[in-house]
């Protein structure tokens, strides 16, 4: 359930994050010489290192939470 949510959110961010990237890029081309917009190797390669990133650390709290007793937990709160 941690993981499904942290994938829903991280799908959501990718999304705008990558359409905001490549507008600003696009804003970005006529200050600087030889920049390109919308490389597809360097999107997909910044990409997939944020969903690798995030996945990682959203998979520790899963775990944790994946081990806790349930009646213990209640029992504390």
């Amino acid at each position: 359930m941690v993981l499904r949510e942290a994938a829903s959110l991280l799908g959501i961010g990718l999304a705008i994050g990558t359409v905001l990237a490549v507008f600003g890029a696009l804003l970005a081309r006529g200050l600087l010489f030889g920049l390109h917009p919308s490389d597809p190797k360097v999107v997909f390669m910044a990409i997939t290192m944020l969903a690798v990133v995030a996945m990682v650390a959203s998979y520790f709290p899963a775990r944790w939470a994946a081990s806790v007793n349930p009646m213990a937990a209640l029992r504390d709160e």
